[in-house]
């Protein structure tokens, strides 16, 4: 389409962990200062090799007891849990060295035993958040004092995303995706930014970078940008 966002054919699913997040804070202590923006409450985070986007659905596998307790706690307040993308360091074990700064909400909406005896849930994102301070409990969770950012107004999708929107419906039908059951369409550019940049396989780097981005439209160009140069290498 002339003038609007193209993707040459362009469609997979699935993510890279050959990036590296920005704004790393330690694991352990404080971040100096104190961010400016909105209302701020503490959070325990989950440190993940992935990037949760808000309306997006992850399903996750849990065994050790800091997370089950966790879990365990914020279900029975009604409460969620913060993602956030690990840069330094693994999933399982003590707190990883590093993480971004920038994460998203993890509401739990589902959760039964599975076959192997571990305990499976579901959970879609919510609020977008900026840590801004951390410490490490006695059993190795990780809390932290987090601000949420401001979420943009939904805005209708234009005639420039037709494109992006079908490249969204191409993935929907693929097994993977179909099983989180995020649905077929986008509401709006928000929901469609959030979306692809989930579905996707940037760089966690690249995700992280896109979660930060309010402004829906800016957020299309830049995932936009981003498959531009995923093609140009295919084509190497």
């Amino acid at each position: 389409m002339a003038g609007g966002r193209g993707i040459g054919g362009f469609c997979c699913v699935g993510n890279e962990s050959d990036g590296r997040c920005n704004g790393v804070v330690p694991a352990v202590g404080n971040v100096a200062g104190h961010l400016k923006g909105g209302f701020s409450m503490t959070l325990p985070l989950f440190p993940l090799n992935a990037v949760l986007f808000p309306g997006c659905v992850l399903d996750l596998q849990l065994f050790e007891a800091r997370y089950l307790d966790m879990i365990g706690r914020c279900m029975k307040q009604g409460e969620g849990f913060g993602v956030v993308c690990i840069t330094e360091g693994n999933e399982i074990g003590s707190v990883p060295d590093g993480y971004s700064l920038i994460g998203c909400e993890a509401l739990v909406t589902d959760f039964q035993q599975q076959e192997n005896g571990l305990l499976g849930i579901r959970v879609v994102g919510g609020r977008r958040f900026r840590v801004v301070a951390a410490e490490v409990q006695r059993d190795q969770l990780l809390v932290a004092e987090v601000e949420w950012l401001e979420e943009p107004v939904e805005r209708p999708l234009q005639e420039e995303d037709a494109d992006l929107v079908a490249l969204l419906e191409a993935l929907a039908e693929h097994p993977m995706v179909a099983s989180l059951n995020m649905g077929v369409s986008a509401a709006g550019q928000y929901a469609l930014s959030n979306q692809l940049a989930y579905l996707l396989p940037f760089t966690e780097k690249d995700k992280v970078e896109l979660l930060e981005i309010d402004d829906p439209e800016e957020r299309l160009d830049a995932i936009q940008e981003l498959l531009d140069e995923m093609q140009g290498d295919l084509q190497v």
